[in-house]
């Protein structure tokens, strides 16, 4: 596309956000990502495009619709700026830069996917812009590093350079640009998200290159021309992140300074991307304690084998613990929310049986049938207690120890449902749990020999029958 055409939706996006270098406290002011977010929701809501809000006949109506707590007079006066926009997309071009509103559809993705309405409304940029959705590893450190944490951070650009792996950074003064330059300077790719001054990054020298070539894109969510602002600084941190695979912290203080708050940031929020930190080395103290808030170490210099392919095992590991512990988590409560009413169904099953098969028959006295309406009500309000306990009896006997887990207390159950073969889905629909539990439970059960396992079709089926229901009709022949 032409950087100089905007989409309907982009230019509305821009003359509802855009400050066009103004100071923003200027009326109208512009809106911020939380305000455009509520009107993007009721967007949505009516089926309509922020380009629709452009269309004369819908501006002279919304003055007097409501959206959220915004003021609609404030949101027309915005819309209403078309000169300025004009002006700015000009001088934008000028300068070689392109505007991306978050409907377009070279928006980069992982930034929607990873950050949702946190994802910024408008990208300013100079450069390829297929880099945005190249990936890469996020390289950042504070600005003060020491020589051994540079030479480690050039050691680690000219790496990815040589592998193919993209850097993202921040730009800023220290590692940040010492990556960059690295990886630059040694044919690689990278991508620097600026919080403020990008017009004046696109036209530095250190840059030049890069950008003319196709290997360097200069982005950012804040104004063109905005000089330097702490917010901008914090809120750019997790635009580095949500943009690669991996991320890299060379150096870092505790509790304090854009490293350590984008780092945390990511640990707490971006959760499929996996930070790891510089241990190699004088490390500083920030370091350390990032991987006590989830971080990895770094795979040791030198990278003679793929360095992508230590990241990304690295990586498998953590998710397979983590998809280990959510299984755990899951089988708990599956335990916790499904077991009682299965045993409760068995259990009801079971105690019709014992009285059935168990009870003498015995013809009932006059006195009996007599009986006051009382009496009756005293059998059917402690009979269950009784059942309870004789069941609790048969289950584990005084003389045995509880089961040690829940797979003995179902077991039972279980050789009940394999008097003949069955499946692994029919079981787990019987017993109202997960196929993958119960087939936990069967392979556990044939390697202690109390089921077999046929292959065609596979089955299983009980070696023996179960001891509660031999005891069951023991006591009914009895």
């Amino acid at each position: 596309m032409a950087y100089h055409v905007l989409s309907p939706d982009t230019q509305a996006i821009l003359l509802l956000c855009a400050s066009f270098g103004q100071n923003r406290q200027t009326e109208p002011q512009p809106l911020t990502l939380r305000e455009y977010n509520a009107v993007a929701g009721w967007l949505l809501e009516n089926e309509m495009s922020p380009g629709d809000l452009l269309n004369p006949t819908f501006k002279n109506r919304l003055s007097k619709i409501t959206i959220g707590k915004l003021d609609s007079n404030r949101v027309v006066a915005l819309l209403e700026r078309g000169v300025m926009l004009g002006l700015a997309v000009e001088k934008w071009t000028n300068q070689g830069l392109w505007v991306l509103g978050r409907g377009d559809s070279q928006y980069p993705k992982r930034l929607k996917q990873r950050l949702r309405h946190s994802a910024p409304a408008i990208l300013y940029g100079i450069g390829n812009i297929e880099l945005l959705s190249e990936g890469g590893l996020a390289v950042v450190g504070s600005r003060d590093v020491d020589e051994e944490g540079l030479g480690y951070t050039q050691r680690v650009g000219q790496t990815c350079a040589e592998q193919g792996i993209q850097v993202v950074s921040g730009g800023a003064r220290g590692v940040d640009q010492a990556a960059m330059l690295a990886v630059l300077e040694a044919g690689g790719t990278a991508v620097c998200v600026l919080a403020d001054s990008l017009s004046k990054a696109a036209v530095a020298g250190k840059y030049r290159a890069g950008i003319k070539e196709g290997r360097l894109t200069l982005v950012s969510a804040f104004d063109p021309g905005a000089g330097f602002n702490a917010g901008n600084a914090m809120s750019r941190n997790k635009y580095v992140y949500a943009l690669v695979d991996y991320a890299l912290v060379i150096s870092s203080s505790v509790e304090k300074g854009g490293t350590w708050a984008g780092a945390t940031e990511a640990l707490e929020k971006i959760k499929d991307v996996q930070v790891f930190v510089r241990m190699q080395g004088t490390v500083p103290e920030g370091n350390r304690q990032l991987l006590k808030k989830g971080a990895k170490v770094f795979p040791e210099a030198p990278w003679n084998t793929s360095l992508r392919t230590l990241l990304e095992t690295v990586t498998s590991e953590v998710e397979l613990a983590k998809t280990e512990a959510e299984v755990t988590d899951s089988e708990a409560a599956d335990v916790v929310e499904n077991q009682p009413s299965i045993v409760a169904d068995e259990f009801t099953g079971m105690v019709i049986q014992v009285i059935h098969s168990s009870t003498p028959e015995v013809k009932p006295t006059k006195t009996e049938v007599e009986a006051t309406d009382s009496e009756k009500v005293d059998v059917v309000e402690n009979q269950p207690s009784v059942l309870a306990d004789s069941f609790a009896g048969m289950l584990f006997p005084v003389n045995q120890s509880s089961p040690k887990d829940i797979y003995e207390a179902v077991l039972p159950f279980i050789l009940n449902h394999l008097e003949q073969p069955k499946d692994a889905k029919s079981l787990a629909e019987c017993l109202d749990v997960r196929k993958g539990q119960i087939e936990d439970w069967l392979n556990r059960a044939v390697k202690e020999g109390k089921v077999r396992k046929t292959k065609k079709p596979v089955a299983y089926v009980a070696h023996k029958k179960p001891a509660l229901l031999s005891l069951l009709e023991k006591k009914g022949g009895a």
